[in-house]
C-alpha cells in the first residue's frame, strides 16, 4: 500500500477494483466518506456485484470476472488517445511508456466492452473523471488478484496510476486493503514459500545474509536440507500443498508431503477444498494450532491429526504490520486461558523438541522484543531497521498527539514522526514513510523516489531503443545531492550493499546525503521477467467466453511451478461452458472474517448470518424453477458440489453466481458437526464455498483463481 487509510481523505476521485470496503475493511470507510463528502470526490467501483461499495459510488461499473486488465488498459488508451496522461510525470519517472502505448492502442473502448460487458460510453465517462479529478486514489483487493493472470490485471492497476501521474501524491497511490490486522507484517516476513523474509528471495546471497542476522554458520544451514539445491528451490504455495500429497499433478521434490503444520490457518479458504481434504486424510502426520479448531479438526478423519490450542491476540504481545505499512505493538491484557499457550510458547516447545534451540534463540532472550529486533536488524530492503519496541510502544501511549489527516505526530514524544513509523523507516531518528515514492520531501522527513532495481539502462528487444532507467535530471528529494537519478548505494562497507550491510552504515550515509538507499529510478511500464511483459487480457481457464480464447489465449502449461505441474492451455476447455454455463466467484460478509472459525463461534455474529448462501439473480431463479430460500445443488467442472440456500438479488446479474466463502462444516452436503471436539463445535456451520472453486492459478504467484470460474445450478 504506497499511501494510508487517512490519506484516502485527501483524494479528487477514488476507484475500487474487486474491493468492497464496507463489508470487507468497514473502518476504512470513514476515509472514503470523507474524501465523498468533503472533496466532492466520485467513487466508482469496479465490481461484478454491486456491493454495498457500489451503493455509495457515483459510477457503478459492472465487468466480467477475470477482466480487469482489459478495462485498465482500455482507460489507458482513451486517457492517451485524449492527451490526458501526465506528460511530465511520464518524461522524467516512468520507463516503457512507449511500449505499453502501443499495447494500450488495441484496447479500444468497442474491444472493452466486447470482452468485460462494460459500455462504451462507460469506459469513456470513467477515464474523463478520473482524468478530471487527480489526485485519485486506487484500491484493490482479492477481487483482483485470485486470476490466472492476477499479477497482470494488478500490474495494470498500476499502469493507470503512473499514465495519470498519481504515484507519490497524497490522495494517490496504489492501496491494497489486507483482510487481517498482520496480514502486511506477516507477507513482509514472508511468510511464503519463495523467499527468506523481508523479499530477499533464495539465493545463496539471501541465505548468508540471514544467516549473519541469525548469527548461524552458513555451512550449518546447509546441511539442514537434504541436499544444498532444494534451499535455493521455491516450495510449494498454500494454494497447492495437497498436491504434494495427493501427487495426481506431478510434483518436483525427492518426497511427497508428509506432515503438515497448520499454523493460523482457515483450510476451507483452500480452493478446490474436496481434495484439501483427500490430502489431510492421506497425510501421516496433521498438526493444527489455532484459539478454535477449524475445518480441518473436523474434516480429518484419519488417525493422524494433534490439536495444539493457541492464544487469542489479547493473551500475547508483540508487534504487527497494518494495512498502512504502520507498525503497531499489541499489548498482552489476560494469560491464556485453560491449557492454551501463546505462540511463542508453542514454537520454542516445538524448536527444542526438534533439537536446534540454541541456534534459534541465539539473538533472542525477551521474548518478544527481540524478536522484533532480530527481524528489524536483518530486514533492511524494506527499512524495518528503525522501529525499535521502545518506538512503537511509544507510539501506542501516545496516539492521541497523531493528525488523522497526515498522520504526523504534533509536538508531544513523537513529535515530527508519522504513526507506526511506516516502512521504511530507515533509522532510529527517521519518522517514518508515509507515503511511498513521494519526492516533494527530504527522505529525512519521509520522502522518497522509485526504486532502482534493474540496472540502468534498457534496450527493448522489439524496437531497438534504448532508454534510461534512472529518474531525470531535477527530479530528486529536496537536499539531495545528486539532482536527478543515481543508483543503489554499495561497497560503503567493502563487499556489501544496502541489503547486506548490518552496520546500516550505507544507510546511514546515503540518508546524510540526502538520498535513498535504494537509488532514484523510473517505474517501469514493462516487466521484461514476466510472461506478460506488459498486461494484457488472457481469458480465464474456465472461460464464459469460448469465442475469445483464440485471440485472448492462456499460457503454456508450466512444469515445476512451485514444485508441482500446473495446467493452463490444456485445462482451457472452450466446450465446458455448455455444462457449466454460469459464472461463479466469491467474496466476504462484514458478519464473519476468513474461514470463520472465530466468528462463526460467536454467537451474536452467529444470528445475524446464521446461514451459507449463494446469490442468484431472480430472472435466472425463474428461469431455474428455483425460489427464494429455496435449496439449490451448485456444482464445479472438478466434480465437487454443494448444498446451499437461494438467496435472490439483483446484486448480481443473471449469469454469475455469487458464494461468501466463511463457512464449514458441512462438506458437498455431509455434516462432520460431529466430528468437532465436544464442545468446541461453531454456533454456525455450512459449506465451503471453496469446495466448488475452479482449478487456476497465478502464472507468477500461484494464488488460487477463485473470482472467475464456472458452475452449474439445480434445485436439491
Amino acid at each position: 500500500m504506497t499511501n494510508s487509510l487517512n490519506d484516502m481523505r485527501h483524494a479528487k476521485s477514488l476507484i475500487f477494483i474487486g474491493s468492497n470496503a464496507p463489508e470487507a475493511h468497514p473502518v476504512s470507510m470513514q476515509h472514503i466518506l470523507h474524501a465523498k463528502e468533503k472533496n466532492n470526490a466520485p467513487i466508482i467501483v469496479v465490481d461484478p456485484r454491486r456491493t454495498k461499495l457500489a451503493a455509495k459510488a457515483s459510477d457503478y461499473v459492472r465487468i466480467r470476472p477475470g477482466t480487469d486488465a482489459a478495462f485498465m488498459m482500455g482507460l489507458v488508451h482513451v486517457i492517451i488517445k485524449n492527451g490526458w496522461e501526465d506528460k511530465e510525470f511520464i518524461r522524467t519517472r516512468v520507463a516503457g511508456f512507449e511500449e505499453m502505448a502501443k499495447v494500450a492502442e488495441t484496447y479500444t473502448p468497442e474491444e472493452v466492452e466486447n470482452i468485460t460487458g462494460i459500455p462504451v460510453e462507460q469506459t469513456l465517462r470513467v477515464a474523463k473523471t478520473l482524468a478530471k479529478n487527480r489526485p485519485t486514489s486506487l484500491t484493490w483487493c482479492m477481487g483482483g488478484t485470485q486470476h490466472s493472470i492476477g499479477s497482470s490485471i494488478t500490474r495494470s492497476f498500476c499502469i493507470l496510476q503512473l499514465v495519470l501521474g498519481n504515484m507519490g501524491k497524497s490522495g494517490g497511490g496504489t492501496n491494497i486493503f489486507r483482510g487481517h490486522d498482520n496480514v502486511q507484517g506477516s507477507t513482509d516476513m514472508c511468510i511464503l514459500s519463495h523467499s527468506l523474509p523481508a523479499y530477499y528471495g533464495l539465493s545463496d546471497g539471501a541465505w548468508k545474509h540471514w544467516c549473519r542476522v541469525w548469527g548461524v554458520e552458513y555451512e550449518w544451514m546447509v546441511g539442514r536440507f537434504k541436499e544444498k539445491k532444494w534451499m535455493n528451490k521455491k516450495g510449494f504455495t498454500l494454494s497447492r500443498w495437497y498436491e504434494g500429497v495427493l501427487q495426481t499433478e506431478k510434483i518436483h521434490q525427492y518426497t511427497p508431503i508428509k506432515a503438515m503444520i497448520q499454523w493460523g490457518c482457515g483450510s476451507n479458504s483452500n480452493s478446490q477444498y474436496a481434495r484439501v481434504k483427500q490430502a489431510y486424510d492421506k497425510l501421516d502426520l496433521l498438526v493444527v494450532v489455532d484459539p478454535f479448531p477449524t475445518m480441518t479438526a473436523a474434516a480429518c478423519e484419519s488417525d493422524n491429526i494433534y490439536l495444539l490450542p493457541s492464544s487469542s491476540q489479547y493473551e500475547t504481545s508483540g508487534s504487527v504490520t497494518s494495512t498502512s505499512r504502520q507498525i503497531q505493538w499489541r499489548q498482552k491484557v489476560v494469560d491464556p486461558i485453560h491449557n492454551c499457550k501463546d505462540d511463542y510458547q508453542i514454537m520454542e516447545l516445538l524448536v527444542k523438541k526438534l533439537g536446534f534451540a540454541d541456534e534459534f534463540y541465539k539473538n533472542i532472550k525477551q521474548v518478544p522484543e527481540d524478536i522484533t529486533l532480530e527481524l528489524g536488524r536483518g530486514s533492511l530492503t524494506i527499512g524495518y531497521n528503525g522501529q525499535t519496541p521502545e518506538r512503537i510502544k511509544k507510539h501506542m501511549e501516545n496516539w492521541h498527539t497523531f493528525d488523522i489527516d497526515d498522520l504526523q505526530a504534533k509536538g508531544g514524544p513523537c513529535d515530527g514522526e508519522y504513526y507506526g513509523l511506516p516502512w521504511p523507516c530507515w533509522t532510529e531518528d527517521h519518522p517514518g514513510t508515509p507515503i511511498l515514492y513521494d519526492v516533494s520531501k527530504p527522505v529525512a522527513k519521509g520522502g522518497l523516489p522509485f526504486r532502482n532495481r534493474f540496472g540502468v539502462e534498457k534496450t527493448y528487444d522489439a524496437s531497438g531503443r534504448s532508454e534510461d532507467l534512472l529518474a531525470a535530471e531535477g527530479v530528486y528529494n529536496p537536499g539531495s545531492e545528486v539532482e536527478g537519478g543515481y543508483p543503489e548505494f554499495k561497497d560503503v562497507v567493502p563487499g556489501t550493499n544496502w541489503k547486506t550491510d548490518l552496520s546500516q552504515k550505507t544507510i546511514k550515509e546515503a540518508i546524510a546525503k540526502g538520498m535513498a538507499p535504494f537509488g532514484n529510478a523510473r517505474a517501469r511500464c514493462v516487466v521484461w521477467n514476466f510472461p506478460d511483459q506488459v498486461p494484457i487480457h488472457r481469458e480465464p481457464l474456465h472461460s464464459p467466453r469460448p469465442d475469445l480464447i483464440a485471440k485472448y489465449p492462456t499460457y503454456k502449461d508450466q512444469q515445476d511451478h512451485f514444485r508441482v505441474d500446473t495446467r493452463f492451455e490444456s485445462e482451457q476447455d472452450p466446450e465446458l461452458v455448455k455444462e457449466f454455463p454460469f459464472v461463479l466467484t466469491t467474496g466476504r460478509m462484514v458478519e464473519h472474517m476468513g474461514a470463520g472459525a472465530e466468528t462463526r463461534s460467536n454467537q451474536y455474529l452467529a444470528e445475524l448470518q446464521p446461514e451459507m448462501y449463494a446469490e442468484v439473480n431472480p430472472r435466472l431463479a425463474n428461469d431455474l424453477g428455483v425460489r427464494d430460500g429455496e435449496m439449490i445443488w451448485i456444482s464445479s467442472p472438478e466434480g465437487s458440489k454443494i448444498k446451499v440456500k437461494a438467496f435472490l438479488t439483483e446484486r448480481v446479474d443473471t449469469k454469475t453466481i455469487f458464494l461468501p466463502y466463511h463457512f464449514a462444516g458441512i462438506l458437498q452436503g455431509k455434516s462432520y458437526v460431529e466430528n468437532y471436539p465436544e464442545g468446541t463445535a461453531p454456533f454456525v456451520s455450512g459449506e465451503s464455498g471453496n469446495t466448488v472453486t475452479n482449478y487456476g492459478y497465478d502464472i507468477i504467484t500461484q494464488i488460487q483463481a477463485t473470482k472467475d470460474g464456472l458452475c452449474k445450478v439445480a434445485k436439491a
